[in-house]
């Protein structure tokens, strides 16, 4: 939610700055997001009104076909100017902002100074500007209108007090009585131990008969529903600029008088309201459950489909407005309507959030309605609505016709505070009065029984308060209140017994400090994700469905750890990343026949290139060979026999991936995303990933520590001739079961397929390592380990060695 410091401080008025201000809210729970100008910077515009104009001699027009007019200004002190115009709605005795000779507008210090311009033969010494202009608004297409009240001169930044900011809000969810300048300034009042001074609000008088029957088929859905019929208005006025100026300063625009003001009671009181053109409206209004069948085009031109489990706003005709969300385009107000039906109504939250994630339709309405509208405003609402209709466009108020199920409605809750419970959880004692005042400043309505330690608070919830339940609630509006800060750290004193480490097992945050020294960044991301995405990198497997997602992007959860990798690649690469290495540790949710499985998997991808951009880099990609020594290094925490071989995954690349294997038990893979997966997710080419099983990496094998042979090594490289199909891990399992522990070592350094070799097989060259422990090996002895190796290989894999 975004809101005007001014018009917050017109509800309490305090003497804190908007710094100290934001502070205030982050302490209280209601985080501020940001805080900024309510305008951009303007000097030398003053408020001027036109005397005379006349026809450009010249008879020029603009490039929207109007013709320039020459017009006489009068700014006050600033004395009589010429100014040529072309807007279409200037007229002799109405009020503008004019930009004189040397004004700065917004865009720059130095593009937009206005200077004397002489158009065609006529000097112009100034500009009359339009909202646009003025950075106040979208309309370029006329000059903003300014009040009559205004006096000549005075500089427009404080005629309309633009010396304001806007604050941007990041409620949480049980936050919903803060939708609103009253919500806050109730807030504010409170923090600063200042008293609320709400505008004048009264009931209108009824001077008209007409009546609308409104009826509610679905209590549960709608406990309490109030309309009213407006006769009369004047649908050719327009919003007054104060009230479009706070719109615009909470982040709403202008769109018609009637719409503006139940948008300016949403702000003002957080009840959402809606207008209908009564003239469109047939019988009666009746809130009930949709039908098979029906359908009801929105006011943004979207048609949506209905049944039976959507609460609808319905007239003789069918549906006229989903209850909570948005408007019908049959029945909105325009430009011709000239009698309104106003309603103010309180939704259950479960119905509205329910319809407005399924169509999702994130509207105002339904933002404050699935959080929660204080059950007994409906009333005070219309009379604000009414007023303010009445005071912009004129017309006769109806009686308020309303339809209420007392027994569907919201209940206030009575709780109960112990004395000794709040200082158990907050740690020290507060102050009995201290309590008392946060209360009854909270509008809790506390009564105090008992004395002492066996003290106790009672307490009656508001109706605009749905989140005091339990005692805990208490607790956390005292602490908030009374303030985090003023409560002393101290460390607990406890008598903590040694636990005996587990030996044998690695704790996860010495694999994230590892591919941290890698060179990796650690992404943290929502075990939620987009079903779609989950079919993409997880085809085959059937993701587990949230039953109430927080919108549909979130509807599954995630079968492996790639979806949160993939995403955030998306996110810097948008943002002109073009090296990327980035991994994650954590829990994922597989269905079994023996039920969840949670398997904690430790995932990463690369990107871009392999180093950092330099003189001395080539620039080059990274590619699959990079990828695996980063897996190898992180495999040899385990100290497990460790072997990759080719993946057949329909998410990898055929020719660029691999198994990963520990101690022969499958823990993982690695290797390029296919291209028609990168083409999927719209990733660029050359993306590469790793998944492993983080409980088996880390589960250590024992150890066997031995000497270091002080005798000298031996190398011998064998180049051995193999059919295609076989790997360099194959032969190094054999190489190392034939030797035994006098292998140190042993690489694979060239492999070669084309000329001179068939069609069907490769060279291989390895290196072998060989030392003894305990003496040195002897050149017979040597010939000999390398004879049994190479028959061993022949044996096995029908290798031969190559010929020179």
């Amino acid at each position: 939610m975004k809101f005007s410091e001014r018009w917050l401080k017109e509800w309490v008025p305090t003497d804190v700055d908007v710094e100290r201000l934001c502070e205030q809210l982050t302490n209280a729970g209601l985080e501020v997001e940001g805080a900024t100008p309510a305008s951009p910077a303007l000097s030398g515009v003053v408020v001027s009104t036109v005397t005379s104009i006349a026809p450009h001699p010249a008879k020029p027009r603009t490039q929207a076909g109007h013709a320039l007019l020459v017009c006489e200004v009068d700014a006050g002190e600033a004395g009589a100017v010429t100014v040529v115009c072309g807007a279409p709605n200037v007229r002799v005795g109405g009020k503008y902002p004019l930009a004189t000779v040397g004004a700065k507008l917004p865009g720059g210090e130095q593009q937009n100074a206005v200077k004397t311009a002489t158009v065609q033969g006529v000097a112009s010494l100034g500009m009359l500007c339009s909202e646009a202009e003025l950075g106040l608004g979208g309309d370029d297409g006329g000059l903003l209108e300014l009040p009559c009240s205004l006096p000549l001169g005075q500089e427009l930044r404080d005629a309309l007090l633009l010396d304001d900011v806007a604050v941007e809000l990041d409620l949480t969810p049980n936050r919903g009585d803060c939708l609103s300048i009253r919500g806050l300034a109730r807030e504010v009042g409170l923090l600063n131990d200042v008293p609320v001074s709400p505008p004048r609000m009264v009931n209108v008088p009824v001077l008209g008969s007409a009546e609308f029957a409104v009826a509610v088929s679905n209590p549960a859905g709608c406990p309490r529903y109030l309309g009213r019929v407006i006769e009369d208005v004047d649908s050719s006025a327009r919003t007054p600029l104060w009230l479009r100026e706070r719109l615009r300063r909470c982040g709403l625009r202008s769109i018609d008088p009637v719409v503006d003001v139940t948008n300016y009671v949403l702000l003002e009181l957080g009840q959402p309201m809606h207008a209908f053109d009564l003239a469109q409206l047939e019988e009666g209004i009746d809130v009930r459950n949709g039908r098979a069948g029906e359908s009801i085009m929105l006011l943004d031109g979207q048609r949506i489909e209905v049944d039976e489990n959507v609460l609808l706003i319905t007239d003789g005709n069918g549906p006229v407005a989903i209850a909570g969300v948005m408007g019908g385009e049959r029945s909105g107000v325009s430009a011709s309507t000239r009698d309104v039906f106003l309603e103010s109504a309180f939704f259950s939250p479960t119905a509205v959030a329910a319809t407005a994630r399924r169509f999702g339709l994130h509207t105002d309405a339904a933002h404050r309605f699935e959080r929660g509208v204080d059950w007994q405003l409906q009333a005070q609402a219309v009379e604000r609505a009414t007023a303010l209709l009445l005071e912009i466009v004129g017309g006769n108020a109806g009686p308020v016709v309303e339809a209420v199920s007392a027994g569907h409605l919201p209940s206030t809750r009575t709780v109960r505070l112990r004395k000794a419970r709040l200082r158990q959880l907050v740690g020290e004692a507060i102050p009995d009065a201290d309590v008392l005042r946060i209360f009854e400043r909270l509008e809790l309505s506390p009564s105090v029984s008992g004395s002492g330690d066996d003290m106790e608070w009672t307490v009656v919830s508001p109706s605009h308060r749905f989140d005091i339940e339990r005692e805990e609630d208490l607790v956390e509006e005292v602490l908030r209140v009374h303030g985090y800060n003023a409560v002393p750290a101290r460390v607990p004193k406890m008598a903590l017994a040694l636990g005996e480490p587990a030996a044998r097992t690695l704790p996860t945050a010495r694999l994230a400090d590892a591919l941290v020294d890698l060179g990796y960044a650690e992404a943290v991301a929502y075990s939620f994700i987009d079903p779609k995405v989950a079919d993409i990198l997880d085809p085959g497997r059937d993701a587990l469905h949230v039953v109430n997602p927080i919108s549909s992007a979130h509807a599954a959860m995630r079968t492996n750890i790639l979806p949160g990798l993939v995403a955030a690649l998306r996110t810097n690469r948008a943002r002109q990343a073009e090296r990327l290495r980035m991994f994650e540790i954590g829990q994922c949710f597989r269905q079994s026949e023996d039920g969840l499985e949670q398997p904690l998997l430790c995932g990463g991808i690369l990107y871009g290139r392999r180093d950092v951009e330099g003189w001395a880099n080539v620039g080059a990609a990274v590619d699959f060979f990079d990828v695996k020594g980063d897996v190898e290094q992180l495999l040899a925490f385990s100290g497990k026999t460790a072997a990759f071989a080719r993946a057949d995954d329909p998410v990898l690349h055929p020719g660029q991936s691999a198994t990963v294997t520990l101690d022969s038990e499958l823990a993982g893979r690695l290797g390029r995303l296919h291209p028609e997966v990168e083409a999927a997710l719209e990733l660029p080419s050359g993306v590469f990933i790793f998944e492993l099983d983080a409980e088996a990496v880390c589960e250590l094998r024992p150890r066997r520590h031995r000497p270091l042979s002080r005798h000298p090594a031996v190398r011998r490289d064998l180049s051995v001739v193999v059919p295609r199909a076989v790997e360099a891990g194959d032969i190094e399992a054999i190489a190392r079961r034939t030797l035994g522990d006098l292998a140190t070592d042993f690489h694979v350094f060239d492999v070669y397929e084309g000329e001179g070799m068939a069609a069907t097989e490769k060279s291989i060259a390895l290196g072998i390592t060989l030392q003894h422990p305990q003496r040195t090996l002897t050149e017979p002895e040597i010939r000999e380990h390398v004879e049994r190796t190479v028959a061993a290989l022949a044996s096995g894999l029908g290798a031969r060695l190559r010929q020179a």
